[in-house]
């Protein structure tokens, strides 16, 4: 199948240039931030809608510096700390979702205790919406051409045109643009209409978190690992021994929620 060829920036104005990938971004957090408002002031009330409207700033705040971090962290810590000027350079791409799970994690906790709220009844609406941005994510790595799947031998292969090998390969972008965003989304919202669940601080908190290590760690058998990582242990990728803790972070957390009086 032909990639087919998107031209990375969607909007240029002078020297002005606005990326699909920074359009994904914003595009995640206001249809995240519009779906947890309305989540958020059903019974039982975790905030007020005013209080979720103050929370975007924080929420962004995490998924970046969250993000940045933990691909500095977690994937180029070698290169960063020779050249450590250049993990400020975002627009340079390099993003780590559990480097930003860990950002939006971080604020939220922040947030409640700031405004004496329920910190696992407010993430849960939270973690509703999650997979949201990871769905635009997902579709600005396919539209980017980078992030590319392993070598394939089915029809909707296709040759990636920055794949030094040029061969035809997984769009393992779109695999887990559907699983990590749009299955898990779905999921979470079906949960969600059985009343019952929303009466369990965390409950969704911790479905969000092992399910999305579970399509974690099914998507990376389809997408090539980092080049300066590869194989790790017992032929593992970074993808999947982060995602690790996740399933044992969400089971629990599914496991320890109780309805609340």
């Amino acid at each position: 199948m032909q990639y087919p060829q998107i031209d990375p920036i969607a909007l240029q104005i002078g020297p002005l240039a606005i990326r699909w990938y920074a359009l994904a971004y914003i595009a995640g957090i206001v249809l995240g931030w519009r779906i947890a408002r309305r989540l958020t002031v059903t019974e039982p009330k975790a905030s007020t809608a005013e209080q979720m409207d103050d929370f975007v700033t924080w929420a962004t705040l995490g998924i970046i510096l969250g993000g940045r971090l933990g691909y500095v962290l977690f994937y180029r810590p070698g290169h960063y700390l020779f050249h450590p000027l250049e993990a400020l350079m975002v627009w340079q791409g390099g993003m780590s979702f559990h480097g930003g799970l860990i950002g939006v994690v971080t604020a939220i906790i922040l947030f409640c205790r700031k405004n004496k709220l329920s910190i696992l009844a407010f993430g849960d609406r939270i973690a509703i919406v999650a997979p949201i941005g990871l769905f635009f994510g997902r579709l600005a790595n396919f539209i980017n051409g980078e992030l590319w799947g392993r070598a394939a031998d089915v029809p909707w292969a296709m040759v990636f045109p920055a794949d030094p090998l040029q061969i035809p390969r997984h769009p393992s972008q779109l695999y887990q643009a559907g699983l990590e965003g749009l299955v898990l989304f779905v999921a979470l919202l079906l949960l969600w209409s059985h009343k019952p669940f929303r009466h369990r601080p965390g409950f969704f908190v911790g479905s969000m978190v092992l399910g999305y290590g579970i399509a974690r760690i099914i998507g990376e058998f389809f997408r090539e690992p980092d080049a300066h990582l590869g194989f790790l242990f017992a032929g593992a990728t970074m993808g999947q021994l982060l995602s690790i803790p996740m399933l044992l972070v969400g089971a629990f957390l599914i496991w320890r929620s109780r309805p609340s009086a």
